[in-house]
């Protein structure tokens, strides 16, 4: 297996040969992040509040951090961006990810430059937290409005997609909350709707017919 992919929507995604996938859709790794991520996730919340508390489960290339980084901007919003990665990529493979755009790689690089552990500025708009850990070992005391559910799939990480993880995720969101991903499996769905999510399918980006956002009741 190759690994790196020009995606559908000409980005970059990289393979994990740990977990058997690629970290975004092949199809379409931009519009991926923007659908699931931004326009159901970031932005439907940021037509309540302006400051945002988003919780990023799997940094992984750093894609949905660049990509709200760039929201955060446009749309003059406060972000709070706290990322857990337990299996960090290698300088080596940030460099595989060429992004043509001169800012995008910018932002990238100053992204995966940052120190793990504490609360970084990236820009006024734009602050971030990266930690070395697993959703299982993290815990907050504060209170997250949005959470980025972007795990390896259930084959992979069955563990992450469960009625007992879901219940854990809630616990350090704010009630009202909204926790998107772009794994709308049955099972997955039954499992947030039993950790106390409402939870809503939505159209989904190009081969995907249905992705999921999920409020914290």
């Amino acid at each position: 297996m190759e690994r790196l992919r020009i995606t559908d929507d000409g980005f970059t995604t990289l393979y994990s040969s740990e977990f058997g996938q690629f970290y975004h859709s092949v199809r379409g790794a931009m519009a991926e992040t923007q659908l699931v991520y931004i326009e159901l996730g970031l932005l439907a919340k940021a037509q309540k509040i302006k400051e945002i508390n988003v919780l990023d489960v799997g940094f992984g290339t750093g894609l949905n951090a660049l990509v709200t980084v760039l929201e955060a901007q446009k749309h003059d919003l406060i972000i709070h961006y706290t990322t857990l990665e337990p299996f960090p990529i290698s300088n080596e493979d940030v460099q595989l990810l060429n992004y043509q755009d001169e800012l995008h790689r910018q932002i990238l690089k100053n992204l995966h430059e940052a120190k793990w552990g504490e609360e970084v500025e990236i820009n006024p708009n734009f602050y971030l937290t990266k930690i070395n850990t697993t959703l299982q070992n993290f815990s907050s005391s504060k209170l997250f409005d949005v959470v980025y559910y972007d795990a390896f799939a259930p084959s992979s990480q069955p563990e992450l997609w469960t009625e007992e993880t879901f219940s854990k995720v809630a616990s350090v969101m704010q009630k009202g909350g909204f926790l998107t991903t772009y794994c709308s499996k049955t099972v997955v769905r039954k499992a947030m709707e039993t950790a106390g999510f409402i939870v809503q399918k939505h159209q989904g980006m190009w081969g995907k017919r249905e992705v999921v956002r999920a409020i914290n009741e």
